[in-house]
């Protein structure tokens, strides 16, 4: 895994400032993420790409000098072209030695487990945690030693009106690498040409989830990954409630 620079990084800052000002971005908790030592943040997908988390890199790179390694969809590894892209940023598809390195530099690993299957849902499932059972993340985080730092924010199911539940379509049609097919009505036309609904967006760091770091949960144990599955699965919804309660009393 590479750091970020280059053209990649230059356009990330640029694009993701622009859009903190457009969606009027606010983070509580910050302070959580600016302590010394790598951590896996574990975030909610909004739809139909994680917004708040990509101003949060941004956020984080002005602070720490360095951009978050996003484990992002393995489309994004399909070809040359994007896989210049996604090094630019230090993005991977997956677990590897980069993120070995990574957490041995003591820089944040960020990942969303709902996916696309969170991301490219309709407007009638809204600021609903969709994580199914999926367990790798916190094998990740086991592996490497990491905290878990639980994430979600109001807004983020807000910038586009989603009309199907693309992640369902994507398999029905046997889509290559998973790609979903998604109707989305932004604030100017169609996703992806649209710009997004803009909407105000403020998002909380949680406190980390650090028990599974003292040796209690072998990563072969599925029922005691589901029990921690939950935990962390609770713990992002019940931020992103927490958030929307504050929006709304506001």
């Amino acid at each position: 895994m590479s750091q970020a620079s280059g053209v990649p990084l230059a356009t990330w800052l640029a694009a993701f400032r622009v859009m903190r000002l457009w969606h009027r971005y606010e983070v509580r908790g910050m302070e959580t993420l600016l302590q010394p030592g790598a951590s896996l943040i574990v975030a909610y997908h909004g739809r139909p790409m994680a917004i708040d988390q990509c101003m949060l890199t941004v956020s984080l790179y002005e602070r720490l000098g360095y951009l978050p390694h996003g484990i992002i969809h393995g489309f994004f590894g399909t070809n040359r072209i994007l896989r210049w892209w996604i090094n630019g940023l230090g993005f991977v598809t997956g677990d590897g030695p980069g993120i070995e390195a990574a957490v041995a530099r003591g820089e944040h690993i960020l990942v969303q487990p709902g996916g696309t299957r969170e991301g490219f849902r309709s407007f009638r499932h809204r600021y609903e945690v969709d994580w199914g059972e999926r367990l790798g993340y916190l094998r990740l985080a086991i592996r490497h030693g990491l905290p878990i730092i639980p994430v979600a924010a109001t807004g983020v199911d807000d910038i586009f009106i989603g009309l199907n539940d693309g992640y369902a379509l994507g398999r029905r049609f046997r889509m290559p690498a998973g790609i979903p097919l998604w109707l989305g009505v932004g604030a100017t036309g169609l996703w992806p040409f649209a710009l997004t609904i803009p909407v105000k967006i403020t998002q909380l760091i949680g406190e980390p989830i650090h028990w599974h770091l003292q040796g209690r949960i072998d990563p072969a144990d599925r029922a005691a990954l589901v029990n921690l599955h939950q935990e962390v699965r609770g713990a992002v919804q019940s931020l992103m409630d927490r958030a929307r309660g504050r929006k709304e009393s506001a």
